[in-house]
């Protein structure tokens, strides 16, 4: 069973300038709850127990909100505010939290190596990267937790985009052995869409073997101080070992651009039981 899970969040998130200057991207909200919290919960709704931040400088804020707060509580208990007090305090019981720092910007396979001391080394772990959120029945990490249960290897989650779109994102050529289940034969990144090997793109959550810290330790030695793509040591795995993909069933919100934020704000407040009927009256208003 897969218990931990590595959330790179050392990123500066430069697409969302100046918001994010004195904030991480990844407690941007969408409504009333940061990005990175939609993550946490997809992950201990996914049976993960122990939640792993590789952090940078500015991303304090990402400790502290998963930390007690006892002034807060303290404020909201005078004022009888106790289902506020609740929330607030049931964040920081989530999971079991722990913090590492990725010292240089050298890339996300270096980010998730800054971890690997706080994985068994016979020890299976997920990967959730910060910028894709899926609304979903089941949590997605969890559907790739049956995957990798039935086939015991790395799993990635695909996505689909039209072709024009594929330029974007790190893209597979698989074959498809059961119902949303592929087999990958090789990854490019970022194609021209003339030729990519097809429109199923990789969305950033994965689950990984020791064999891929071994290949990123590898790589690291050889960049000399360059950046470590996972991207990279995935596509010298899937050389001489099965790597699978699972396009998953749920909506995927691409959090990591404007659009798609935009897109998932919208969407959720739709949802969301306080102000969904007087937010859709809004909508129709602003549209007419």
């Amino acid at each position: 069973m897969i218990t931990k899970v590595i959330i790179p969040v050392a990123g500066l998130g430069t697409r969302f300038l100046p918001a994010t200057k004195a904030q991480p991207k990844e407690m941007l909200p969408i409504i009333d709850k940061p990005i990175i919290q939609y993550l946490v919960e997809e992950a201990v709704n996914s049976g993960i127990t122990d939640v792993i931040f590789v952090t940078g400088r500015g991303k304090r804020a990402i400790e502290d909100h998963f930390d007690f707060s006892p002034e807060l509580e303290s404020a909201l208990l005078l004022k009888n505010k106790r289902d506020d007090f609740k929330e607030v305090r049931s964040i920081s019981k989530l999971a079991r939290f722990s913090y590492v720092r990725q010292n240089l910007p050298q890339g996300d396979g270096d980010a998730i190596l800054c971890a690997s001391h706080l994985v068994s080394p016979d020890e299976p772990v997920g990967v959730l990267f910060g910028d894709d959120i899926v609304d979903s029945g089941v949590p997605c990490l969890l559907q790739m937790e049956d995957v990798f249960d039935k086939y015991g290897d790395v799993v990635l989650a695909l996505d689909t985009v039209p072709k024009s779109e594929v330029k974007h994102y790190g893209v597979v050529k698989a074959v498809k052995i059961s119902k949303n289940v592929y087999e990958i034969k090789d990854i490019v990144e970022k194609p021209d869409p003339k030729d990519a090997p097809s429109n199923l793109i990789i969305v950033g959550k994965y689950i990984i073997t020791p064999r891929v810290f071994a290949e990123l330790r590898k790589l690291k030695k050889e960049s000399k101080g360059g950046e470590v793509r996972l991207a990279d040591a995935l596509k010298s795995l899937v050389k001489d070992k099965p790597i699978y993909g699972l396009k998953f069933e749920g909506k995927r919100y691409d959090c990591g651009s404007k659009l798609g934020f935009l897109k998932a704000t919208v969407d959720f407040a739709l949802k969301h039981n306080s102000f969904k009927k007087e937010f859709k009256k809004y909508l129709k208003e602003v549209v007419e």
